[in-house]
């Protein structure tokens, strides 16, 4: 029951730690936490993989800290350390560089991440890095300005009714509820809508039980079709994961990216891009359904790679488009430098539930 209490890592501010070996990174973590997130030892290069803690600071509220390997590291795991530390940069909403000297040396390429990324940055540096109070206040104010698009995005008020139609199948995991639905029932309960939830199979004769439709209806993306058929004209219709894409995304972005599937052909290369590492499992929207749908729409072969977790391609000129989840795994900073990447790069990239309505011709008929 634990992890049902805990706030999900995706929504969570990302505050990282950079700086060179024995710059003091895990020293101020731990001063920070007020306990020992990170092995301190005079020894170069003690923290070789970047450590995530996830902690409450108050008052920014659930926060992941993260201490990254030492940069300017001449051993030869040097180089692997630098690329999984440029990793965390690129997700980080606020940034603290940890330096002996008043001025940081031979992170120029680290800083020029965050600039391109809008990331917040923290200058910890020469008698400023044993001002804790003074670092922790500067973080705490940075911090409280990271703030997310609202989940519902006024499309439910105060009172209103909002049926969830949630399929329990083999995606479901046993006993509980996937991520996007309880962040769902969540902020319903923060707008204080009243719910009602509901599988497909009991859709139909719930509605007939009730005085009036339902204001709203939520579903997952893979039964778009069946609810949509169901839902009553004076219903609004919508998606967990189109949900999701105004909430990690870009809506807009993810839109014009569905209407490039028009433009799909045989042979063309998609990008599924998993912000889990989950185990794939029979019958997966993203790496079996949504494929089996374009080459439907295509009329051909297409040929479909996959990457997972942090994993993110520099070079995407490869990819005819790029398929991403709805992103709960992740913060909105990673999703947001993906898009922005793939914008960049000149391919198209769009989410699950914006895909699917797409590929079902109901796009322009639900909420977005």
């Amino acid at each position: 029951m634990a992890e049902l209490n805990q706030t999900p890592s995706g929504m969570r501010i990302h505050i990282g730690f950079f700086g060179k070996t024995n710059s003091g990174k895990s020293t101020l973590i731990n001063a920070l936490a007020g306990q020992e997130v990170s092995i301190v030892s005079p020894e170069p290069g003690t923290t070789t993989d970047p450590v995530y803690k996830a902690m409450e600071i108050a008052p920014i509220g659930p926060c992941m800290l993260i201490d990254t390997a030492g940069l300017m590291d001449e051993t030869t795991l040097g180089e692997v350390r630098r690329e999984k530390t440029e990793k965390v940069a690129e997700v980080c909403d606020v940034a603290v560089i940890v330096s002996e000297e008043d001025e940081p040396v031979g992170m120029q390429g680290l800083i020029d991440v965050f600039n391109r990324n809008h990331t917040t940055i923290i200058y910890a540096c020469g008698q400023k890095r044993d001002d804790i109070d003074s670092i922790r206040k500067n973080i705490i104010e940075a911090a409280r300005k990271v703030s997310e698009p609202d989940l519902l995005r006024g499309m439910v008020s105060p009172g209103d009714l909002v049926m969830l139609v949630m399929p329990q199948d083999k995606q479901a995991p046993k006993g509980r509820l996937i991520l996007p639905q309880v962040t769902t029932l969540r902020s319903l309960l923060d707008v204080h809508a009243r719910t009602i939830c509901v599988t497909p199979e009991e859709m139909e004769s719930a509605l007939e039980e009730l005085k009036s439709p339902p204001k709203l209806i939520i579903t997952d993306s893979q039964v778009f079709d069946y609810v949509f058929k169901r839902t009553p004209e004076k219903s609004k219709l919508t998606s967990f994961s189109v949900l999701y894409a105004g909430l990690k995304g870009d809506v807009s972005v993810y839109t014009r990216g569905a209407e490039a599937m028009e433009q799909l052909k045989p042979g063309d290369t998609v990008l599924v891009a998993e912000s889990c590492t989950h185990a794939p499992m029979e019958e997966d929207i993203g790496r079996e359904k949504i494929p089996a749908m374009l080459r439907k729409q295509v009329g051909g072969d297409i040929f479909v790679e996959i990457v997972a977790g942090k994993d993110f391609p520099e070079d995407l000129t490869k990819y005819n488009m790029i398929l991403q989840c709805g992103g709960c795994m992740a913060n909105r900073r990673q999703i947001m430098n993906r898009i922005r990447m793939a914008e960049e790069q000149g391919v198209p990239i769009t989410n699950y539930g914006i895909a699917i309505a797409w590929l079902k011709g109901i796009l322009g008929k639900i909420e977005r």
